[in-house]
């Protein structure tokens, strides 16, 4: 019961927005994983992009802040990985990266 009145309590507890702005933020994460299933003519590339940009700001962002905020690290250090992976699926789709090459078959 100790810890649980300790968490309850702390600079980044259920209390502050320390906590609920990750929680909050798995939402994106969540999104990008639901959206792997689609096909990539429906990413944007622009708004990935931007995602990305955001998710790094952001890491660094809970990295320096004080305390430091590892939940928002976390979450957005996810989103980081979810959205270059649906970067690169629309990079791929649209010619931007060049295509694998099949081995001849014999």
């Amino acid at each position: 019961m100790a810890a649980l009145r300790t968490f309850w309590n702390s600079p980044v507890g259920p209390k502050t927005t320390h906590f609920w702005g990750p929680i909050a933020n798995w939402g994106f994460v969540v999104a990008g994983l639901v959206d792997m299933q689609k096909p990539p003519d429906m990413i944007s590339g622009n708004m990935t992009g931007a995602m990305c940009v955001y998710s790094g700001l952001f890491m660094r962002f809970a990295w320096m802040v004080q305390p430091r905020n590892y939940l928002l690290l976390a979450c957005h250090a996810s989103n980081e990985t979810v959205q270059l992976y649906q970067l690169s699926r629309w990079a791929s789709a649209y010619g931007y990266l060049p295509k694998k090459e099949e081995p001849e078959k014999k």
